[in-house]
C-alpha cells in the first residue's frame, strides 16, 4: 500500500479531568466521522496513542449507528486494544496524521517530542497535519526544522475560550488552547460554540468541535489527493 493511502490517527491516553476525578480520553465521534470519509475514499487508518495499548475513550452516543459499526468491527477493536507508541511510528509510511480531541490531550499530547517529530515528518514531506477539538494540543509546541512554530502564520481553529467557559472548565484545563495558539503566531477563527467550523491552512486542517469532525475528514482527503 503506498504511503499516500495511509493515515495514523493519534489518540490520547489521559484519562481523568483535571483533580476531580470526572473520566476523559479520545472523543468518538471526532475518530469515526473521520475515519468513515477516510475509508470509503480507499485509505488506510493506524491509530497511535500516547502510551500504547487501549486508550480511555469518551462521547460515544449508543444511538449513532455510524459509531456502532465502527465499534463493531473487528479490525478497529483489535487496533484500538493495541494502539501503536509513538515509539512504534514510523512516520514515513503515513501521507496524513490527525490528532483527535477529547480533554485528555490537553495533559498529554502538548510537549510530547515523538509526536511532535512525526507530524514535523508527515508535514515537511508534503503531507497533512489535522487536528480537532482539544487535539490541537499537540500543535501549541510544534516546530518545523527551521525553528518556526508550525501554526505560525496559518489561519486555524480550536476549541474556543467561550466554549471551554461554558463548560466550566477554564480553571480544570492547565492552559488555555485558544490563547497559547494565538501567542504562537496562528491566525485564529471560531464559531459560536457548537457549531461546526474547519479551517484549512495550507496543509494543516483544523476543527473546532465534535461537529467539524466530518467536514474536517472530507479536507483530509481532499488534500490528499483523493
Amino acid at each position: 500500500m503506498t504511503t499516500h493511502k495511509r493515515m495514523l490517527y493519534i489518540l490520547t491516553s489521559h484519562d481523568t479531568l483535571g483533580d476531580d476525578g470526572r473520566p476523559t480520553g479520545f472523543h468518538l465521534g471526532e475518530t469515526v466521522r473521520p475515519w468513515s470519509i477516510a475509508r470509503a475514499a480507499g485509505y488506510h487508518v493506524d491509530f497511535a496513542s500516547v502510551r500504547g495499548g487501549k486508550p480511555p475513550m469518551i462521547g460515544h452516543d449508543p444511538d449513532a449507528a455510524e459509531e456502532t459499526a465502527f465499534l463493531a468491527d473487528a479490525d478497529v477493536r483489535d487496533k484500538l486494544d493495541r494502539t501503536l507508541t509513538p515509539e512504534d511510528v514510523d512516520a514515513s509510511r503515513y501521507g496524513g496524521v490527525l490528532f483527535v480531541g477529547g480533554h485528555g490531550t490537553m495533559w498529554d499530547f502538548r510537549g510530547n517530542a515523538r509526536l511532535e517529530s512525526a507530524a514535523r515528518s508527515i508535514y515537511e514531506a508534503g503531507g497533512v497535519v489535522a487536528a480537532i477539538c482539544h487535539g490541537q494540543a499537540a500543535l501549541v509546541d510544534l516546530t518545523l526544522s527551521d525553528g518556526s512554530y508550525l501554526v505560525a502564520g496559518k489561519a486555524l481553529t480550536a476549541f474556543s475560550n467561550e466554549s471551554e467557559a461554558a463548560r466550566g472548565l477554564t480553571d480544570v484545563v492547565p492552559f488555555s488552547l485558544q490563547s497559547v495558539l494565538e501567542a504562537r503566531g496562528a491566525l485564529y477563527s471560531c464559531a459560536p460554540d457548537r457549531i461546526a467550523h474547519v479551517v484549512v491552512g495550507e496543509r494543516l486542517v483544523t476543527g473546532q468541535n465534535p461537529a467539524s469532525a466530518p467536514e474536517l475528514g472530507r479536507r483530509m482527503v481532499e488534500l490528499l489527493g483523493q
